[in-house]
């Protein structure tokens, strides 16, 4: 039987084999506690420091602002509760088409949603007009998981600053989410000019459940959990070491690598694309085309059902979504779709095909030609 073809790597990444080899002694042999006091202990505080260390050079940030989560959906509720909890009578202003970590915990509070362009692309003007005197945090992830439009960060970020420098009193943050971008886009906080940004292992070839939240120097957060004041008392609990350092090393590789992998998902991107152009001419690709992740080919194909296609591609050995995986479960349609106009029998016809470092030409065209054969 030939193996699957995996065109779901925004759901989840396979651990790269080096991410895996520098993690193994601290699940055996290294177990040691950071915070003890003997010998061996303190070697493994310094190897959880060197990751620290690590993960802040991409950033271009201080070891000190980076806190190790259990992944991305702890990081992004440490951040939007973080601040909110302690501005009550403030207000969140997102964009339409966030991950459900920001969704979820955003409209807990007075949240206001940011229209989206057709492409998916934030309205600055709109953004502009929903930031009042109350808003303290502006939350728009880096770039979507569903159809891989990438924000126009940089942008948002002098927007929010002429805000911050006009009013007096009340604080204005802004943070991204940055779990699909690790992989291929820029991260130096600086030339972004965030002030909190979240990162996940399980989707750049690290370990599950491990993740990072920068928050920049003199930004001040309630702790979700408390107790022993681990991670600048943010995130209390024996930290997790290994995975801490498989995150490092994980990122480490990823923004390595990127310019070779970018260009090389690109060229990918573009047979996909011009082979569903030729196959199926009815078919509509959703996101932007310009500002977009190399890995992600978005498509419509009226009047069909995703459900039913993605059960006869996973029988023809392809593994493809719907759209986001932590939403699966949910019979609604995709809210990102909706959010860039698409109807509801639209969005149900939609589908998500994410290329990874294991996907080939000959994936690709495999998977053109089985979709054209059920379409």
């Amino acid at each position: 039987m030939a193996k699957p073809i995996y065109l779901d790597f925004a759901a989840a990444t396979p651990l790269d084999g080096r991410v895996l080899e520098s993690m193994q002694s601290f699940l055996t042999e290294k177990f040691y506690n950071p915070s003890a006091t003997y010998l061996a202990a303190k070697e493994v505080q310094q190897a959880l420091a060197a990751a620290r260390s690590k993960v802040g050079h991409w950033l271009g940030a201080r070891p000190s602002e980076i806190i190790f989560t259990a992944g991305g959906t702890e990081a992004n509720n440490l951040a939007i509760h973080g601040i909110m909890r302690q501005f009550p009578e403030g207000n969140i202003v997102i964009s339409g088409m966030e991950h459900e970590s920001v969704l979820a915990p955003a409209h807990e509070y007075d949240c206001r949603e940011v229209r989206l362009q057709l492409d998916g692309r934030v309205d600055l003007e709109d953004l502009r007009r929903k930031i009042d005197g109350n808003t303290v945090l502006v939350s728009v992830m880096y770039a979507n998981n569903e159809i891989g439009t990438i924000e126009p960060i940089r942008e948002i970020a002098k927007l929010v600053e002429e805000v911050r420098k006009s009013r007096k009193g009340r604080p204005l943050y802004f943070h991204t989410d940055a779990a699909q971008a690790a992989n291929y886009l820029d991260l130096h906080v600086a030339r972004l000019g965030v002030d909190i940004m979240t990162l996940n292992g399980g989707k750049l070839y690290g370990p599950k459940q491990s993740g990072a939240l920068y928050v920049k120097a003199g930004l001040q957060l309630k702790p979700l959990v408390q107790g022993g004041g681990q991670e600048r008392g943010l995130r209390s609990g024996t930290e997790n070491v290994a995975g801490a350092i498989g995150l490092a090393e994980a990122l480490d590789i990823a923004q390595t690598m990127r310019g070779n992998e970018t260009a090389r998902l690109q060229r990918l991107q573009r047979l996909f694309l011009e082979l569903v152009g030729a196959k199926l001419p009815a078919a509509r690709v959703n996101g932007s085309l310009k500002h977009r992740l190399p890995n992600n080919v978005h498509v419509t194909l009226p009047g069909k059902d995703n459900e039913r296609l993605l059960i006869q591609l996973d029988e023809a050995g392809i593994q493809a979504a719907a759209g986001s995986a932590c939403s699966a479960s949910d019979e609604e349609p995709s809210h990102v779709l909706r959010a860039i106009g698409l109807s509801e029998s639209d969005a149900r016809a939609s589908l998500r095909f994410t290329m990874g470092r294991t996907t080939t030409e000959a994936d690709v065209k495999r998977t053109a030609e089985v979709l054209s054969e059920l379409a």
